[in-house]
């Protein structure tokens, strides 16, 4: 195989460090809390319970509105 002549010539330092290669290590951070409910799941939730609150109300009136007549 025919040697190819680059037009770079190869420079190598004379002292010091020639590579170096990082090696890779665990790095700790702060744990990242996440709620336990989201906030749509929390809304959701409250909408819920004014909506089951609201049927009570409305049940009552039905039967003291019954018992009255």
């Amino acid at each position: 195989m025919p040697e190819i002549k680059s037009m770079f010539r190869e420079v190598l330092p004379k002292q010091g460090q020639l590579s170096f290669e990082d090696v890779p290590s665990m790095v700790l951070c702060k744990p990242k809390l996440l709620p336990l409910k989201s906030v749509t799941l929390e809304k959701m939730e409250k909408m819920q319970r004014e909506a089951e609150a609201t049927i009570r109300q409305q049940e009552l009136a039905q039967r003291e509105q019954h018992f009255s007549c």
